[in-house]
């Protein structure tokens, strides 16, 4: 498997869903950090992530430094998640991993909104109400890292088993 192209394509997937008008928080960066981890080498698997946001970015638009770092910086923790599962794959530890990168990212990149941000008092209270406030964008966030995980991780195993029947097909043949 050309493993180039497959991050080439992830890239693209990530970069042109952010671009599309799409629900907030619904796109398939976090499953292509968690696919990348546990699919491609090791170094594709952290870089692609932050290819597609770095290049979305550049049309987006950048924003503030320590909270545009938080967010990549979830997605290659996400990565890593996808790293660990990637010799365990099992459906429940996929689904983990799905659910523990979305909650990874709520708690980060919240976090970094209400610590470097203006529109939260720094306040112990300011953080719960950062939080509290981005709940809806966390059942987005969820839902797209559930559904991108399932097509990505889903398409894979698919492939997957469909050469290894071919090669064990073939063997009898032989």
């Amino acid at each position: 498997m050309n493993y180039k192209i497959i991050a080439v394509l992830l890239i693209a997937l990530g970069a042109a869903a952010r671009l599309f008008p799409h629900p907030a928080n619904v796109a398939p960066i976090a499953a292509i950090a968690l696919f990348g981890g546990m699919y491609l080498p090791k170094r594709y698997a952290v870089i692609a992530p932050l290819i597609a946001l770095v290049a979305s970015d550049f049309i987006i638009g950048f924003y503030s430094w320590p909270i545009l770092l938080t967010v990549y910086g979830s997605f290659v923790l996400t990565a890593l998640i996808g790293l660990w599962i990637r010799r365990r794959r099992t459906f429940t530890r996929v689904l983990g991993g799905a659910v523990f990168g979305s909650i990874l990212f709520f708690l980060t990149t919240n976090a970094a909104v209400w610590a470097f941000g203006a529109m939260y008092p720094h306040t112990i209270g300011g953080l719960l109400e950062s939080y509290t406030m981005a709940i809806p964008f966390f059942r987005n966030s969820l839902l797209g890292d559930l559904f991108y995980v399932g097509i990505l991780v889903g398409s894979m195993e698919f492939l997957l088993r469909r050469s290894q029947l071919q090669r064990v097909e073939h063997s009898r043949m032989n």
